[in-house]
């Protein structure tokens, strides 16, 4: 496909499956199209883990981790503990091949994941396109109690009452909000997100 051909429909896709094998499609030219258009929103979350303290050796699994363009960026900032997984085997070989996570593991839709972490992120990984607002629960389970879970909504996902609607559910649970913050996402296509982070 052509420049921003992936990314321009990733969210029309409707199921599980869809997604993984548009993801295994688009996994050679992933990198590339983001970084063209100024994905930001990696960034943006490592920083939001930086301003509550979160110490650099915190364990942090990178949920729906891609390529490991997010996990870089956790890199960048100076986290050292991360552990991938994803949906799609191709995209996670890319992940590994740069040497970013100690682990990685591929993880099927609607699985649970591993507990105990200090951190689970999910950029750009919930909403139209990819997760469903049921990821949003798989998430926050594998985070240790007093841990943090790090997460973005595009405005497509803010646009759909199901998925904030999955933020006030664990809310009410007894969970806190402590960050929540609106900026830019991908600029390239005009599109912005809200990063979160919840106290566990």
């Amino acid at each position: 496909m052509s420049e921003k051909a992936y990314l321009s429909k990733v969210y029309d896709l409707k199921s599980p499956e869809a997604v993984r094998d548009y993801y295994d499609a688009w996994s050679d030219s992933y990198d590339q199209e983001l970084t063209s258009q100024g994905y930001a929103t990696p960034g943006r979350c490592a920083d939001a883990l930086l301003s509550l303290g979160v110490p650099m050796g915190a364990s942090i699994l990178d949920f729906g981790c891609g390529t490991g363009v997010s996990g870089a960026a956790f890199k960048a900032k100076g986290f050292t503990n991360l552990h991938g997984c994803d949906l799609s085997a191709e995209m996670l070989a890319k992940a590994e091949a740069k040497g970013i996570y100690s682990n990685t593991f591929v993880v099927p839709a609607a699985a649970d994941l591993p507990g105990g972490y200090d951190v689970v992120a999910a950029v750009g990984v919930i909403g139209a396109g990819s997760a469903p607002p049921e990821a949003f629960d798989a998430a926050i389970a594998a985070v240790k109690p007093g841990g943090f879970f790090v997460w973005s909504y595009n405005d497509h996902a803010l646009g759909d009452p199901r998925f904030p609607a999955k933020t006030a559910e664990h809310i009410a649970k007894g969970a806190e909000l402590v960050v929540q913050e609106h900026g830019p996402h991908i600029p390239g296509i005009g599109l912005s997100s809200t990063v979160f982070v919840m106290k566990v």
